[in-house]
């Protein structure tokens, strides 16, 4: 059984985790939504490829060097297979033989968004997207995909943007909301005027209408319910090591807190 969080479990934040979880969300929204739009619309599991934080480190960068150190004043053995000559005979006194690995700070890999539209004419009417770290991280995935939401702002096309990632720069809002999470709706109808909804780690997530045409009645993502049953389906608190610090790291409160969460008694 899952720790229980009322809302987030920050442990999922983590970017070796996220991306599953980004996708299986995604799909699990997608469940919830369509029974709730048909047979008006119909929803649409889209994919792009996006540049992302190497899961080697938290941060996004692979580890700077990693230094190989042997006998100085003795040749190194020659690799199973051969050719080891040439190294053998580089070894010399006084040498050292340095592997280093190159700064990867980013690597392509597909992610998931949703689009509904009309079924009869298959306007675009919504497009949802839950971001991932690449989206919050300054460089070349953040540029992308604001250009690509500027695109969707200039439409007539409504945006539900779900932002479930503590690290990283918040998307452009005015003002500029700071709050542990946030779901943006903008609806073509109204803009520039949008409307967030902000919470923080002990909160749980809020419900989310998701706009449809103009006239037509908005249906609600129960967006908690949705993310707990995944997280109950997938077993992703089997995947979590709760003796870590989640990344990023919490506040002391909400370490405390969210510690004490994690080593209650609970069943199997």
């Amino acid at each position: 059984m899952r720790p229980p969080f009322p809302g987030m479990d920050p442990w999922l934040e983590h970017p070796t985790i996220w991306p599953d979880v980004h996708n299986r969300l995604i799909a699990a929204i997608a469940d919830v939504v369509v029974p709730m739009v048909d047979p008006r619309y119909f929803v649409g599991v889209e994919s792009r490829m996006v540049l992302y934080p190497s899961a080697d480190d938290p941060r996004g960068a692979r580890p700077d060097l990693a230094i190989t150190r042997g006998q100085i004043d003795a040749p190194m053995p020659p690799p199973e297979g051969g050719g080891g000559v040439a190294v053998a005979q580089a070894v010399e006194a006084g040498v050292e033989v340095v592997e280093v690995d190159l700064p990867v700070r980013e690597e392509a890999i597909e992610e998931t968004y949703l689009e509904i539209r009309d079924t009869r004419s298959h306007l675009l009417v919504t497009v949802l997207e839950v971001l991932s770290p690449s989206n919050k991280s300054r460089g070349r995935g953040r540029e992308a995909y604001l250009a690509k939401r500027d695109e969707v702002l200039e439409t007539q096309t409504n945006l539900v943007e779900i932002d479930l990632l503590r690290d990283g720069e918040a998307t452009p809002t005015t003002p500029l909301i700071r709050s542990h999470y946030r779901v943006l709706v903008s609806r073509s109808v109204g803009r520039p005027r949008a409307q967030v909804f902000a919470w923080n780690l002990r909160a749980p997530l809020p419900d989310i209408p998701i706009p449809l045409l103009p006239g037509d009645a908005e249906p609600t993502l129960p967006l908690n319910t949705t993310l707990h049953d995944l997280i109950d389906r997938a077993r992703f608190f089997r995947r979590l090591d709760y003796e870590k610090s989640p990344y990023p790291p919490l506040s002391e409160p909400d370490a405390a807190w969210a510690n004490a969460i994690v080593t209650s008694p609970r069943p199997a």
